[in-house]
């Protein structure tokens, strides 16, 4: 079991895909601790003098004007969570759903929610017992993921479902049956569970964690095609790129000289004096993707480590204020920024595909087909790669600009954060396609170069692809179904084995040594 303590340093996206990925231990230091404690000793105070607090004795939303008596406000915090479980559509993954109540945990270790104790205790014991609130997908408007979220509340007190020891179970059963006492909620504390944007920043984490994966690969895959195509070795040049350093294009190009390292990409005499933008632009397209991936990690570590409560409790001054920490337009323009993103590395991956299949530009036979003639080749599968590539620019459509009124007026504005991740997300399946294709379009090219230049030495990431593709992909020779041996490569090269010997050669720099 993992064990974290929060408190200690700035916890980071490493944490919450450690946290979803298995039982975890959590601890507060003693003096978040103690701010926990103070912050819920503040709205006790507030809610013994009978001065008006959202959420604590008001109602929520459109009933802000309806206050409720002291000696009702602990009463009414079940029925409150239990109105508010709102979300549908699918669960999400368990994974995913660790990771939601372990944001949540971290949010409320810093105090700024009130959270009774036990409560919290609570929350942090059904994590370190792996059993995991059931959280519907559909439901948040980025201000707040509360409706989804309020399924952490619910099943701390015994309602709705659990997944726990394998199976999915009611949550009142599973915590008997793991000798976990029932939350008691005190005022505020289904509010506090409840209003955060936990969702979409454990979402957003992951989404990150898995980009990591997909932007090696897409160097190793793409420094095979300029091997493959005989690209100018200059456009990596380190003097050129930081002649007007946009965008991380500096540290991309020593990605891929990486990626090239061991070879004689750099040693070769140029075929060409320029290459297609799509080849010659791999540094800005990448440092771009790198830019706007380094701005969307900034945006989960600010709601990872903040109070993004309402009303927030501002202990040291003994203040309970009324906050809109919990819309998030930063989380949800950054996200749709990197949907983009990946856009223009999908259409620059489908264009180096095609110039590799066009012989005037890569002075290869015809749609890399060696018989000639009719045949067809590669070119059959540029139908799939702008199919592809469709459904990725699909997903670049900001999800931030829309917006519904709710809750009797009160809420009239979001950022739809959720489906900004989630939409992210979904670009990842169709790109893992496009950078199989590419590597094996890329293999092609190689064993057809070397016919004529029998010493190309490939560089050490790109020709790790090429080894783990060809182990399963053989050379084509004649015509046959190239869909099959598209699926084999994309089982080969998404395997974690290839990806993290991939990602440990990009991070080792043989410049350094």
């Amino acid at each position: 079991m993992t064990t974290l303590t929060i408190g200690e340093r700035e916890l980071d996206i490493a944490d919450v895909v450690a946290a979803s990925r298995g039982r975890m231990r959590i601890a507060v230091t003693p003096e978040l601790r103690e701010r926990m404690q103070q912050a819920r000793d503040i709205l006790d105070d507030h809610l013994r003098r009978d001065v008006p607090v959202y959420g604590l004795n008001t109602g929520l939303g459109g009933n802000i004007g309806h206050r409720i008596a002291p000696d009702e406000a602990s009463a009414l915090q079940a029925d409150l969570v239990m109105a508010r479980v709102a979300g549908v559509g699918a669960p999400l993954s368990i994974e995913a759903s660790r990771a939601v109540l372990f944001c949540r945990i971290a949010g409320l270790a810093q105090g700024g929610a009130g959270i009774s104790l036990p409560v919290f205790d609570t929350l942090v014991a059904m994590l370190a017992a792996d059993m995991i609130p059931v959280i519907p997908s559909r439901g948040s408007t980025g201000a707040s993921d509360l409706v989804q979220t309020m399924s952490l509340a619910a099943a701390a007190i015994g309602a709705g479902a659990v997944h726990w020891r394998s199976r999915t179970m009611p949550a009142a059963e599973a915590l008997a049956a793991a000798g976990l006492t029932l939350a008691r909620l005190a005022p505020k504390d289904g509010l506090s569970i409840g209003s955060a944007s936990s969702v979409a920043c454990a979402m957003a984490a992951l989404a990150l964690a898995e980009l990591d994966d997909l932007l090696a690969m897409h160097v190793a895959a793409a420094a095979l095609a300029c091997q493959g195509f005989g690209a100018n070795p200059h456009l990596f040049d380190a003097e050129v790129v930081a002649a007007r350093p946009a965008g991380r294009q500096v540290e991309a190009a020593a990605l891929f000289r990486r990626a090239l390292a061991g070879g004689d990409f750099f040693t070769r005499v140029p075929a060409k004096v320029q290459d297609a933008i799509s080849f010659r632009a791999l540094p800005q397209v990448m440092g771009a993707v790198m830019a706007a991936r380094e701005a969307a990690a900034r945006e989960v570590r600010v709601e990872l480590n903040g109070a993004a409560d309402n009303p927030l409790v501002l202990g040291a001054a003994g203040l309970v204020r009324p906050s809109a920490n919990f819309l998030t337009p930063s989380l949800a323009l950054a996200f749709d920024t990197l949907a983009i993103a990946v856009a223009q590395l999908a259409t620059a991956s489908v264009q180096r595909s095609i110039k590799l299949m066009t012989a005037r530009l890569s002075g290869l036979p015809n749609y890399l087909s060696p018989v000639g003639g009719a045949s067809a080749g590669f070119v059959p599968m540029q139908k799939s790669l702008a199919a592809l590539h469709a459904e990725i620019r699909l997903k670049t459509i900001p999800a931030s600009i829309d917006g519904v009124v709710v809750s009797d007026m009160v809420e009239d504005i979001a950022t739809n954060s959720v489906l900004a991740v989630s939409k992210f997300g979904e670009q990842f399946e169709p790109m893992r396609w496009l950078i199989a294709i590419e590597a094996m379009v890329a293999a092609q090219a190689v064993d057809l170069r070397r016919r004529g230049e029998p010493g190309l030495a490939l560089g050490r990431a790109a020709g790790e692809v090429y080894r783990r593709l060809r182990a399963v992909v053989v050379e084509l020779d004649a015509d046959r179904a190239t869909g099959p041996d598209a699926s084999a490569a994309l089982g080969a090269l998404w395997h974690a084995d290839s990806v993290d010997a991939v990602r440990g050669m990009l991070e080792h720099d043989p410049e350094k040594l």
